[in-house]
């Protein structure tokens, strides 16, 4: 701009009809601002004058024909970039280099757009979608069967087994009983209602039950100690008569001097 101040602030000569720079309302002459206050280019490490344009990206400066790609040397002015390591780069070299691919059809995820994490891939937001209806999964609930993701009504309808005790869905482990699924915390003990999973149980008219139960109400008990036979039992045959028994104990009822022993298996 033409001066109306009449000396430079720094080198005070006349600024009269010359170009000159303001800075804290201090006039100065062109040569004088750009020795004291211009910026240094990144890439050229020349001063950028005052009449030039000073392209500034966190803390750091440009000559505008300096801000470019620093892999495809394409202009970045006005366009988006990003940035990596300190170096410029614009969005299709960023991608190719940088962006994740999406796990479901395997393009890149452009810098800026909207990415969706999950069981360590990434989507775009237009990719996770429920396999059967095709509607967003955002941050819904959802069950992944096959490599597939589904949301949770849909996977009920097609896929989810309903426990036989209490008609709900078993959405994961689950127990199965005669060809029955059930809630682990459902699968329980017809007697006491103990929960049976990974326990010992002895099936009994079609209803389970746990082995204390079992041998309270359906075991048979040992003809010489009186305690109940849990793990099933032998028919022992004594001056002709039929006896159960524990193969442990057959002798305290009858021993092989006094009585015919013999197993039927």
């Amino acid at each position: 701009m033409t001066s109306n101040h009449s000396d430079c602030h720094y080198c005070l000569q006349s600024l009269r009809g010359r170009k000159y720079a303001l800075r804290e309302e201090n006039a100065y002459c062109v040569r004088c601002y750009d020795s004291l206050f211009a910026n240094s280019c990144e890439e050229c490490k020349q001063p950028i004058e005052c009449d030039s344009k000073d392209l500034a990206y966190k803390g750091r400066h440009w000559h505008e024909r300096c801000f470019k790609c620093t892999k495809c040397s394409c202009s970045l002015v006005e366009k988006p970039f990003a940035a990596k390591d300190e170096l410029l780069l614009c969005t299709e070299c960023y991608s190719n280099e940088y962006s994740s691919k999406c796990f479901h059809c395997q393009k890149t995820i452009m810098p800026g757009s909207r990415k969706m994490e999950f069981k360590g891939s990434s989507w775009h937001e237009s990719c996770f979608v429920c396999q059967y209806c095709q509607q967003p999964l955002g941050t819904k609930p959802l069950i992944t069967k096959d490599n597939e993701n589904y949301c949770m009504p849909c996977f009920e309808k097609q896929f989810a087994h309903h426990c036989y005790s209490c008609k709900k869905v078993i959405t994961s482990g689950g127990v199965a009983y005669h060809d029955q699924p059930w809630h682990k915390e459902c699968f329980v003990c017809a007697g006491c209602k103990i929960q049976l999973s990974g326990q010992r149980f002895v099936s009994k008219d079609e209803y389970p039950y746990c082995v204390a139960c079992f041998s309270k109400f359906y075991a048979k008990r040992c003809a010489a100690c009186k305690k109940p036979i849990t793990a099933g039992y032998k028919l022992f045959i004594v001056d002709t008569w039929f006896i159960s028994s524990h193969a442990t104990c057959i002798y305290h009822y009858c021993t092989p001097r006094t009585c015919d022993v013999s197993i039927i298996s």
